[in-house]
């Protein structure tokens, strides 16, 4: 399993336990302020009360509150809710917003985190520029795979007749 980033001397956070936690919500990837917490080690109402004390860090770009209706319909994806007993709906951080938490949550750990979360981002990124690549590449050919796919396809379909063996062939009537 790849492992990325070093929250302190003895844990590593593993990509795969970032990504899980990061959401596509009005067409942005973002990542909810009680995930954060919980990767930060600080209490969700803590992080939200540093972010409000230097909300001009925050514009909405890089951060927003979900609203009401959002935040049932991220709920219905899970089931339950495992925010408990949120009486607001959630702040969701875009990857600009969890680069300037570490600025105003002030430890290593936040530092370390952010740049672990951030790496996370830019993977993603990468993965999804390659894919998108060979999107590209394959609409540039489709014409070419179409054609070949209709050449196999005949090809199954109207086999060969078999040709003359070459060589000596018994003749079925003289035994």
């Amino acid at each position: 399993m790849p492992k990325i980033g070093m929250v302190d001397d003895n844990k590593i956070i593993p990509i795969e336990i970032i990504e899980r936690r990061i959401y596509v919500i009005r067409g942005q990837k973002v990542m909810l302020d009680s995930s954060l917490a919980e990767l930060y080690d600080v209490e969700t109402k803590t992080l939200v009360r540093q972010v409000k004390r230097n909300i001009d860090r925050f514009p909405e770009h890089y951060m927003f509150q979900l609203s009401v209706e959002e935040f049932e319909n991220l709920r219905c994806q899970f089931g339950t809710s495992r925010w408990g007993g949120r009486r607001y709906p959630p702040y969701a951080f875009t990857e600009q917003g969890i680069a300037m938490l570490s600025s105003v949550l002030r430890s290593k750990q936040a530092i370390r985190v952010s740049i672990a979360i951030i790496d996370t981002f830019v993977r993603m990124r990468e993965i999804l520029a390659t894919h998108k690549d060979l999107a590209d590449k394959i609409n540039e050919h489709d014409g070419q795979i179409a054609y070949l796919f209709e050449q196999v396809e005949k090809l199954m379909v109207h086999p060969e007749p078999p040709k003359n063996p070459i060589g000596y062939v018994p003749d079925e009537g003289n035994h």
